[in-house]
């Protein structure tokens, strides 16, 4: 009969590393397969984090990699701390971050409540609606770009024809008003599908029973929704938020794409100030400080959040 490719292993295995590997436990078998993507994982992500803390204590550049390198302290982080346009870009992230959350749990959770009832074409319409969420954020950008624009723009028409403005009169990305909600719109357009989902799992994850139960008691469909639906689908809503607003604190091709930071710096994001410092100016040290600032800032609101959703799910 032929070996099998496990046999054929097991026959060139010298006998004594097949001694060794007999005498191995199940849990030192585990490891032996799992070391070699914990060794990766670290190389990719623990080292490249110890060298940034490294760095911001220098005044390191990366375009001048044989200059003299000197350590600086804290100095960096004093600078970033007590920087006003730092503190503009961060009231500009916080601005983002908001809005941008309060409209997607909102509209999210209506398309959610609206879906999950189950109408005749459901399903379609479900499709359509994710449809935003899987384009690249180069594309929704270079799309929405357009349809901003003042002379040939959908948007401005719409806008025009349902408020009687003249759609050549405003400039949503060039406006120092209305570029920050430009963004808004667009990250709302393109998210509000996944919190839509999460919030569609919390809906149908709910025993029908209960309702039954509180009709029974002769509770109102508004009592029902109070004191049943969102306190079962407000850990998922939660879920949604942390989410998002980890992946909307390092928003960055999106905001390039529409306004560029601009009009001035007006939209000009974290993410944006940093890849600035970083890429285009070169303070290699003083913007590793900025990275180790802003990573520990959203390590510390996740993990007071993460906290806070631990004691609804609890409840």
């Amino acid at each position: 009969m032929p070996e099998t490719a496990i046999e054929r292993v097991a026959l060139a295995t010298p006998p004594r590393a097949a001694r060794r590997i007999r005498g191995l436990s199940d849990r030192a078998i585990a490891w032996l397969f799992v070391a070699p993507t914990i060794f990766l994982l670290l190389a990719v992500n623990i080292f490249p984090l110890i060298w940034t803390v490294r760095l911001s204590f220098t005044d390191f550049r990366a375009n001048r990699p044989n200059a003299e390198v000197s350590w600086v302290g804290l100095r960096n982080y004093e600078r970033i701390l007590t920087d006003s346009d730092v503190w503009m870009t961060m009231q500009a992230t916080a601005h983002f971050l908001f809005w941008t959350l309060f409209f997607q749990v909102l509209l999210g959770f209506a398309l959610a409540w609206l879906i999950n009832a189950k109408f005749r074409g459901s399903n379609f319409w479900t499709t359509i609606i994710v449809l935003p969420m899987m384009l690249s954020p180069a594309v929704v950008g270079n799309f929405w770009t357009l349809l901003y624009q003042p002379q040939i723009g959908l948007f401005n028409n719409i806008v025009g024809y349902v408020t009687g403005a003249d759609p050549t009169g405003f400039s949503m990305i060039g406006d120092v008003n209305l570029a920050p909600w430009a963004i808004v719109i667009v990250d709302t357009w393109m998210w509000t599908p996944f919190v839509m989902l999460i919030c569609l799992a919390g809906l149908r994850s709910i025993p029908e029973s209960i309702y039954e139960a509180a009709e029974c008691d002769r509770a109102s469909p508004w009592r029902q929704f109070w004191t049943i639906t969102v306190p079962m689908v407000l850990p998922f809503l939660m879920l949604a938020v942390l989410f998002r607003g980890i992946e909307n604190f390092k928003m960055f091709d999106l905001v390039v794409q529409l306004t560029g930071g601009g009009p001035g710096s007006l939209t000009t994001l974290t993410s944006i100030d940093l890849k600035r410092e970083a890429f285009e100016k070169w303070r290699t040290g003083y913007s590793s400080a900025y990275a180790i600032i802003l990573f520990v800032t959203v390590f510390g609101l996740a993990s007071i959040y993460v906290k806070a959703l631990n004691r609804v799910k609890e409840r």
